[in-house]
């Protein structure tokens, strides 16, 4: 048996972020992943202006320029029926957003945390969490084909929409699993007619679907359609693409001449939208494993990297309390200042994905924001940070 300060289990972006913090003011942190890195992951593949400040402060700025991504000024909504509007990066503050495949941006990460001190391992088989006293008291894990068991005073569920740390604690409060009536897939293009500097989003009945370029010049697309279409089209990826995103006329052309140029990956979806940030006495919750905030609102990088900081300043400010086992007030506080900060961007992004999914809706969505720059950038912001006075959001110091 081994001990640490913290366990995080999930070495995406959340994950990394936090063991990065953390091991950065003393703590002694494991970060397990189940795939070996690099790996490809189903993602837009698109980094928010706003990820750039996380980038420097955790470290990894210059090397995420240097894996070449791609600059993105614009997202250009297009309706079924004809209509677009666009949102300029520069009104989520910064610059351009940056396109980039996220098995570059992963492995920059954990090379990161490597480097700070954390105790890195992928490849592995990640067992049940340790139990007793009605709390989660670590991990047990086969690394290296070796059965382990790891204790920490905190262990954090890094594990994505898969929550698989949430899932198998006995006693978490977690809600019952649900059939997933969504799916949705991702590969990589070359020659598709994407437009330079943007990322264009399709609306189309049932889903939607984006496209924007990554380095080396490739395209990534990422769709979402009913389970039930999946099962018409005998699960073949090209087939559901036909007959569902290129049915929007803007996708259709995009995509006409482009050549598909990695494996198709595919994921249900089960549900958008919040659980339990601490769903167990012991356990935390971060990045989609804490909540799923829809793709097309391009934030999703973003809340992983914040949930990420945002968890490793609390356990920081509960230092002294936690090597008392003093779990609850941490817990607590956790859960506020999560709500604080992202609550109001996932009710907004509630409501727009009703929207997203109706065609028309979305056709007389994109005809009233034509109208106005203001409203635009207002809705498109509060997808985002709000202005949270009371928050954790400063810097480390």
């Amino acid at each position: 048996m081994s001990s640490y300060d913290v366990i995080i289990v999930g070495a995406g972006p959340a994950g990394t972020s936090a063991s990065i913090h953390l091991a950065s003011n003393g703590f002694k942190v494991l970060l397990l992943e189940q795939k070996k890195f690099p790996r490809e992951k189903l993602c837009g593949e698109f980094i928010s202006p706003e990820c750039a400040d996380h980038f420097l402060r955790l470290g990894v700025e210059v090397e995420m320029r240097a894996a070449d991504p791609a600059e993105i000024n614009e997202t250009t909504f297009y309706s079924r029926y004809g209509k677009r509007i666009a949102v300029p990066s520069r009104w989520f503050g910064g610059g351009a957003a940056m396109g980039l495949s996220r098995a570059r941006m992963d492995q920059n990460l954990l090379l990161r945390a490597r480097s700070v001190g954390v105790d890195v391992h992928d490849g592995v088989v990640v067992n049940n969490p340790v139990e007793g006293d009605g709390k989660v008291l670590g991990i047990r894990a086969k690394v290296d084909e070796v059965e382990r068991e790891y204790r920490a005073h905190i262990t954090i569920d890094a594990t994505g929409r898969a929550r698989s740390l949430a899932r198998r604690v006995k006693s978490a409060d977690t809600r019952h699993a649900r059939k997933s009536k969504l799916v949705a897939f991702k590969a990589h293009l070359s020659d598709s007619r994407a437009e330079p500097g943007v990322c264009e989003i399709y609306s189309y009945k049932n889903g939607y679907g984006g496209l924007s370029t990554i380095e080396a010049g490739l395209s990534n697309l990422c769709f979402i359609v009913t389970a039930s279409e999946v099962r018409q089209a005998q699960s073949d990826p090209q087939l559901v693409m036909r007959r569902s995103v290129m049915t929007n006329p803007r996708a259709a052309y995009t995509l006409e001449s482009a050549r598909i140029c990695s494996d198709w990956l595919s994921v249900a979806l089960e549900s958008f939208g919040r659980h339990k940030p601490s769903p167990a006495p012991g356990l935390l919750a971060i990045g989609d494993s804490a909540s799923f905030i829809d793709p097309f609102t391009g934030s999703g990088m973003l809340m992983a990297l914040e949930s990420g900081e945002l968890v490793s300043q609390l356990i920081v400010r509960h230092r002294d309390k936690l090597n008392r086992d003093e779990f609850a007030e941490l817990a607590r506080d956790y859960a506020k200042a999560y709500a604080q900060k992202f609550d109001s961007r996932l009710r907004v992004s509630s409501l727009l994905r009703r929207v997203a999914f109706q065609p028309r809706l979305a056709q007389g969505a994109i005809s009233i924001c034509s109208f106005s720059d203001r409203f635009r950038g207002w809705l498109a912001r509060s997808t985002r940070a709000t202005n949270t006075r009371n928050s954790l959001s400063a810097p480390f110091s």
